[in-house]
């Protein structure tokens, strides 16, 4: 079946079954999208034509959906409400900018990051989008200019160093270390590491020798957290998540000699967003104080 052939399929085939549907009738659907009742019916007819099966049942009083129209009937929904997304942010362009991040954003930085961007770039709208992924979701499409933390592979994108997080250990706060001020580096050798295998920080390679710690796969930041909650294991971030997500049942304690974490953001090799200079030039002042932690600082 070709949509795109004689009888292509249009939105306007799918914006006048979906108003039938609603309206109950072609009289009442043409009265709300103010076109004749005949063109309502040729725009149906069109679509039946365009899909080859029929969606609709006509009698004089009423229309009742098909079995096909009745499976059609949500992705026709779906589909015009993409399309109104889209134009939504078509309309919005360059005043809006999607900051995308695997976890914990800028940490207990995030919200100072939020209120100066508003101070300094007002008119401009800056959103922060969630997703467990490596890139921050930059890869996908789904976000502008995207948080990274080391170990990432920057691939073909260009990126900025903006600083440096110090590590933490996440423990359940029944285990006997939550106890302590802090922990030590190789003390985590003999423990089995929670480590969320999307968009984790940290290996095993991260210690030299031997013994190196267990390393367990888990899911998003959610599972990871009960998980450790549970007793399961030990898990190791950043600041950034000591400050984002405080939760019942769970201990955080800073890892004293513990190689920090740096801190990234990349963005398109093309067509890169005309904001994404402020972001970085922003994030980097806001790190600033972390520069102590660079590797190799006195």
């Amino acid at each position: 079946m070709d949509v795109f052939g004689p009888d292509r399929l249009e939105l306007r085939h799918l914006q006048h079954f979906v108003a039938v549907v609603d309206a109950g009738s072609f009289t009442s659907a043409a009265q709300q999208l103010d076109v004749s009742q005949a063109a309502v019916s040729r725009n149906i007819s069109s679509l039946e034509r365009a899909l080859g099966v029929q969606l609709l049942v006509r009698n004089s009083r009423s229309v009742r959906l098909t079995t096909p129209g009745t499976r059609i009937l949500p992705r026709a929904r779906a589909t015009l409400a993409s399309v109104d997304e889209l134009l939504r942010e078509a309309a919005s362009g360059a005043d809006t900018v999607l900051l995308g991040h695997a976890w914990s954003s800028f940490g207990a930085r995030t919200q100072a990051f939020q209120r100066r961007w508003q101070r300094e770039h007002p008119g401009t709208t800056l959103r922060l989008v969630h997703h467990n992924l490596a890139n921050g979701g930059l890869g996908q499409g789904l976000c502008d200019i995207a948080v990274v933390r080391d170990p990432v592979s920057f691939g073909p994108w260009p990126h900025a160093l903006i600083g440096y997080e110090r590590r933490f250990a996440v423990l359940s706060s029944d285990d006997p270390w939550a106890r302590r001020r802090s922990v030590k580096w190789d003390e985590l050798r003999e423990r089995t590491l929670l480590v969320d295998r999307a968009s984790g920080t940290t290996h095993a390679g991260l210690w030299d020798g031997e013994p190196k710690p267990r390393v367990l796969p888990t899911g998003g930041m959610d599972d990871w957290l009960a998980m450790i909650a549970a007793g399961e294991g030990t898990g190791v971030s950043s600041e950034a998540t000591a400050a984002q997500y405080r939760r019942e049942g769970i201990t955080y304690r800073p890892i004293r000699d513990a190689p920090p974490i740096s801190v990234h953001l990349i963005w398109g090799t093309q067509d890169a967003h005309p904001l994404t200079p402020a972001l970085v030039a922003l994030a980097i002042d806001l790190y600033r104080d972390s520069l102590a932690l660079q590797p190799g600082a006195s």
